[in-house]
């Protein structure tokens, strides 16, 4: 792609699908007809280079793919250069710069549906579609765990629709009712999932009818310190996976003079065998509009983005229907319950990055640049999405916030919940609540494991495998076992599990995975990867060497989180499972 505008232009139905969402061109000057104004004078709207990434989902959703004319419109449209604009289309997996079908089916072969078939799936779909390209590929984690082996067809159109569970997963086409991941569904004594297959996820009188929107009302009534005070006494941390204490994080927001303040929810669950906040989203999407709403208010956020995966559709269309809906109500909008308190969500759909999972990555996604992470210090606190104070947190960690305000910090405290991902080999997959210091045996009880228990890799690709099914889930339990609760994925493997292609998988995802961006994580990955292909063929031990000098150089030297941690499952393989002896 060059650095310059090469006139190429876009067709009528992708000038349509960028206008519907930037609105039509004023000038000549910003991609319209020129007229005998535009040959005296110049003038074009100010640049809006965080609107690149709805953009390029507008033509990409209309189409199927985008085109250099379509992104040399876009580029006029927002004033920016066009190589930049191809090196943000292209970092994305669900983006296409050339022609394909309008419907393209998305194949997951990472390790849920691995354990559970994905491979002889991935031929059924070669032997009837050929080998993988335009019309189908194969895909990272679709956050589809609990129907693994999963499959995802996205057709684009007016308006572009998603099928999941498509005939070669063993399904018949069509959702099942959000309830179905979660087997705890309609039990008593649940926190968070509480709501989940009880209330219609599209009516906020169902939602307020359980309880909804009493938290907001409590947060009202104790002020912006306040929340933060209880949201602190309550010991919350983070479960994304940092554990960071959410309260210290809220308070350094708040104490920042600079404004305006920002606050990102971060939806883009992609680690591999996690889909809680999916299910959340899907089932009780009100309680993270409202949970959005206290946070914001406790940190000073007029404005929020709730940043989702782009393999959500049927989370997207919940969301959207809350939002909507709770602006209506008062709930959402200017003088949110006529306390005199403003804020509103913008939904930000990221595009197939794994990385974007990461807070900073986040901002540059949002603000238009490739989804890299960036360095630390400044931190988000002090400079984050528009190089202003931001607070970040996900989905889990937000509605944890609700029962604290409901119920106060001892309570909660008292009874801590955690949602956990369970997949595998298991006769329930699905999502599961617990308290707090539950062993991961009394966790398996729950799902059934359809066999012998060889290993649980806890924590997702980017955590480690472990025997003992005594080990407490705790923060601390796990990290005394040598492993982490990460963003609480529990994938089950029995004997019959081949343990070294799944090495071979977490190796793989990682080195598609990684931005490239600092030369430890881009090297390490690749040769990561080749060690393990070779170690598959012959066990050498100079190869063993290799691959641990290589993972603590990740460890030590990466940038951020993914480079850091794309080692742990290997070692743990190497050193508890003795994968390779």
């Amino acid at each position: 792609m060059d650095l310059r505008f090469r006139d190429a232009q876009p067709t009528d139905e992708e000038r349509a699908a960028v206008d519907a969402l930037l609105g039509p061109p004023a000038t000549a000057w910003d991609g319209g007809d020129r007229t005998a104004a535009d040959l005296r004078f110049a003038a074009r709207a100010e640049p809006a280079r965080d609107l690149l990434l709805p953009a390029l989902h507008a033509v990409n959703d209309r189409v199927g793919w985008i085109s250099e004319g379509a992104l040399d419109y876009i580029c006029r449209r927002l004033t920016v250069p066009p190589a930049e604009a191809y090196g943000v289309a292209s970092f994305y997996s669900l983006f296409s710069l050339s022609e394909r079908p309008a419907s393209v089916l998305h194949v997951c072969t990472d390790l849920a549906c691995h354990a559970q078939g994905a491979s002889e799936v991935r031929q059924a779909v070669a032997d009837r579609l050929g080998p993988p390209g335009t019309s189908w590929q194969e895909s990272p984690c679709l956050g589809l765990c609990e129907r693994a082996p999963a499959c995802l067809t996205l057709t684009a159109g007016d308006p572009p629709s998603a099928a999941v569970d498509a005939p070669y997963s063993g399904g018949q086409g069509g959702e099942p009712p959000v309830a179905a991941a979660v087997p705890q569904a309609g039990q008593d004594g649940l926190v968070l999932l509480r709501r989940v297959g009880v209330v219609d996820p599209l009516s906020l009188d169902d939602y307020r009818a359980q309880g909804g929107y009493q938290a907001l009302r409590r947060a009202f009534q104790l002020g912006p310190t306040g929340v933060i005070r209880e949201v602190t006494e309550s010991g919350l941390v983070g479960r994304g996976g940092a554990a960071f204490p959410t309260g210290r994080k809220w308070e350094a927001t708040a104490r920042q003079p600079d404004h305006p303040h920002y606050l990102v929810c971060n939806a883009d669950e992609s680690e591999p065998g996690t889909f809680k906040d999916r299910v959340i989203m899907e089932g009780d999407p009100y309680a993270l509009i409202e949970a959005m709403t206290v946070a914001a208010y406790a940190t000073g956020c007029a404005k929020g983005y709730l940043y989702i995966r782009g393999e959500y559709p049927r989370a997207r269309h919940a969301l959207e229907n809350a939002m909507a809906t709770a602006r209506a109500r008062g709930l959402l909008g200017a003088d949110i319950l006529g306390q005199g308190f403003s804020f509103d969500i913008e939904l930000r759909r990221g595009a197939g990055a794994y990385i974007c999972g990461e807070e900073t990555a986040i901002f540059n996604s949002i603000e238009g640049q490739r989804g890299e992470p960036r360095s630390k210090p400044p931190f988000p606190v002090e400079k984050g999405l528009f190089g202003k104070p931001t607070v970040v947190n996900n989905v889990e960690t937000l509605v944890n916030v609700l029962p604290i305000l409901e119920r106060g910090a001892q309570a909660y405290r008292d009874a801590e919940p955690k949602l956990f991902c369970v997949s595998g080999n298991i006769v329930k997959p699905g999502v599961y609540e617990l308290p707090f210091g539950a062993t991961l045996r009394e966790l398996l009880d729950l799902a059934g494991p359809t066999g012998t228990v060889r290993a649980v890799l806890l924590g997702g690709a980017a955590g480690a495998f472990v025997t003992d099914l005594d080990i407490p889930l705790t923060f601390e339990g796990t990290r005394q076992a040598g492993a982490t609760l990460g963003s609480g994925v529990v994938l089950v493997l029995g004997d019959d599990v081949d343990l070294k292609a799944i090495l071979l998988r977490i190796a793989e995802f990682f080195r598609d995975e990684s931005c490239g961006q600092c030369v430890p994580c881009r090297v390490g990955t690749v040769r990561q990867e080749e060690a393990l292909h070779r170690l598959s063929r012959r066990v050498d031990h100079s190869d063993l060497v290799l691959l641990r000098e290589v993972g603590q150089t990740m460890r030590d030297a990466s940038i951020c989180g993914l480079g850091q941690t794309a080692w742990n499952a290997v070692e743990s393989a190497i050193d508890r499972l003795g994968v390779f002896k």
